[in-house]
């Protein structure tokens, strides 16, 4: 069987005292950059990994990063949070770190789950999903004293960048507004939007996007709302699209998840206007499998995001609050993914 490297390895590699690497993989900022490059080089070439155990016993640290897994609740949008926790464990395991998943349906009842993770020592930081206008986790979290970062702005406030807490979250408005500039160069300049009901939080910024790329085009387009079901959004739709005058008045849809997108493209279908223009936003495999053009979020580059803010970019520890230091915060750029819908082929 092959030996395991130790720190002694690493060590003798770069040619530092066992302390050294030591100090690089708890505390790399109190290392000199050369110093630290060169015992990283060799962990990279001896393919050294932490022994977790040991490093709890040592520091007294779970290595673990707490993250809410949603209940399954069907539909499809869910896989995208899917993504996000998968490239998450990903990432924390190649910083030496744990994943350690939990369930709630509430937020009441999620800081209750959190509140035993942290008596029983078994987290060193939290990843919160799903933020929304006067969330109650983000404040409970700071008074407890733990690491965390949301994925998702703290919705609501005056200036969201002004946070006391630290956030990566994916740029909606920029996502629409490149869809809809898309839609007005290839499909027509009657584009509408297809969103949720005002929730002060992600459904208002996307449509933010479309409202201000239209503006810019001195373009207009209806407005069409409904809950994120894809059986509701297709009846309204249906509806809307027999109405008199608007079946031939509307080139394109933008919309604001990609289950209103095949709800959309299955009422389109349904009316007899294969060539409407429709996209989506989550870019989820449904999209792909029908064709629809869909923003992209990258929940990769999310999850990348959100470790960096809590172990900085080559840390391997979770770095602890300091009210002294300002919250960070990461603002994804999404991307257009234009695909040819399966009606027009």
């Amino acid at each position: 069987m092959t030996k395991l490297p130790t720190v002694e390895d690493v060590a003798k590699v770069a040619g530092v005292s066992r302390q050294t690497v030591s100090n690089v993989l708890n505390s790399p900022g109190i290392v000199r950059e050369t110093t630290r490059k060169r015992v990283e080089q060799a962990i990279d070439e001896l393919k050294y990994r932490p022994s977790a155990a040991a490093r709890q016993l040592r520091t007294r640290r779970s290595s673990a990063i707490g993250v809410h897994l949603d209940p399954y609740s069907g539909g499809i949008s869910g896989v995208l949070l899917d993504r996000f926790v998968h490239a998450l464990t990903e990432r924390a395991s190649e910083r030496g770190m744990r994943v350690c998943v939990y369930s709630a349906r509430t937020p009441e009842e999620e800081m209750e789950r959190l509140g035993a993770l942290i008596d029983g020592g078994e987290i060193d930081a939290a990843v919160v999903t799903g933020t929304f206008y006067g969330d109650p986790r983000t404040g409970w979290l700071t008074q407890k004293n733990l690491p965390f970062v949301s994925f998702g702005r703290p919705w609501g406030g005056d200036d969201v960048f002004a946070s006391a807490h630290s956030w990566v979250d994916v740029d909606g408005a920029v996502g629409t507004a490149a869809a809809t500039t898309w839609a007005l160069a290839n499909a027509g300049p009657r584009v509408g939007w297809f969103g949720w009901p005002s929730d002060q939080g992600t459904g208002d910024d996307r449509r933010r996007g479309w409202q201000e790329a239209m503006s810019a085009a001195g373009a207009s387009g209806p407005v069409f709302e409904v809950a994120d079901d894809v059986v509701a959004a297709r009846q309204l739709m249906t509806a809307a699209l027999a109405e008199d005058g608007l079946r031939d008045r509307l080139d394109a849809l933008v919309c604001v998840s990609d289950s209103l997108a095949v709800a959309a493209h299955l009422a389109a279908a349904d009316a007899g206007r294969q060539d409407l223009t429709v996209i989506g936003f989550d870019n989820t495999p449904v999209a792909e499998a029908l064709g629809l053009p869909s923003v992209e979020q990258s929940p990769e580059l999310v999850a990348a995001g959100a470790l960096d803010l809590l172990m900085g970019e080559t840390g391997t520890v979770v770095a602890p609050l300091d009210s002294a230091t300002p919250a960070e915060h990461v603002l994804v750029a999404p991307r257009l993914v234009v695909r040819e819908p399966a009606l027009h082929r």
